[in-house]
């Protein structure tokens, strides 16, 4: 199934479409692997740092409570107004937030010391220009950090998800072999070439574990449908009785690994890369 890469603006509308239901019932999870990946670096005041497609903030929140003076880059207007609210519920003053895309940033080169992005940055389309724009705008010497996940195998709810959703509807799905974007540096060692292929030095990728607990089939979707635009594209032409068939057979999925429980403890790979500019 091959597709015409979306333009700018589609990637815009789509992420806006997405942005309020991502914020309510994503990033309070996806904050708990940004915490993990903050907490790896030696981030301290006055630390110059890029988030680069932030979201609603699950990297530039634990960043600024660290101290760090953030900048965080999204190319959907709602989701900077959902950041924006969550650095001012929280009180951070050394987070700022802007709109702009992140294969063509607005910004100078060298003006970062750690340039960031989870599970954005590897989502676009133009994948190397993406890492060659982290590596441009900080200094020699500072880090690039690049988090996404690993193999659909696993990715546990991706892989209940594509399973319900190829039990029910197959033809709605691409072919098993052709890879979803979000999963184009599921692989370690093709994630680590890819960073050496922008010219990043002492690269590595770190593998860790990621556990999301699941309370119900309802509780499954209301997570993942707003995740990525991709659930909503795949499953776009279902019919109300598929629909229905769909959320039985994840019911079942989920209460098979609990134990007949309504739900489950899914984990996830995810892969964190880094290298020095």
């Amino acid at each position: 199934m091959t597709t015409q890469a979306p333009t700018a603006i589609q990637i815009r509308d789509a992420w806006d479409a997405v942005a309020d239901g991502f914020d309510r019932h994503v990033t309070p999870y996806t904050l708990e692997i940004g915490e993990h990946i903050v907490s790896r670096l030696d981030l301290r005041p006055g630390l110059r740092l890029l988030d680069v497609g932030a979201g609603s903030g699950a990297l530039s929140i634990p960043a600024a409570r660290a101290g760090a003076d953030v900048l965080a880059i999204d190319i959907a207007p709602t989701m900077v107004e959902r950041l924006e609210a969550r650095a001012e519920a929280d009180g951070l003053t050394t987070l700022r937030a802007n709109v702009g895309d992140g294969t063509s940033l607005d910004l100078d080169s060298d003006s970062f010391d750690v340039a960031m992005s989870l599970n954005a940055v590897s989502l676009f389309p133009d994948l190397t220009g993406g890492l060659i724009e982290m590596v441009r705008v900080t200094r020699e010497g500072g880090q690039v950090v690049v988090a996404t996940f690993g193999p659909i195998p696993k990715v546990e709810f991706v892989g209940f998800f594509l399973g319900a959703l190829r039990t029910v509807a197959p033809s709605q799905l691409p072919p098993p072999d052709e890879a979803l974007p979000p999963f184009r540096l599921s692989e370690p060692e093709t994630f680590r070439r890819a960073l050496e292929g922008v010219g990043l030095k002492e690269t590595t990728v770190d593998v860790v574990n990621w556990e999301t607990t699941f309370e119900s089939v309802d509780h499954f979707l209301d997570v993942i449908m707003p995740s990525n635009p991709i659930a909503g594209q795949l499953t776009a032409h279902l019919t109300a009785e598929q629909w229905d068939q769909v959320r039985q057979v994840l019911d079942g999925m989920l209460r098979e690994r609990s134990g007949g429980q309504a739900g489950a403890v899914l984990r996830s790979q995810v892969n964190i890369g880094r290298g020095t500019v």
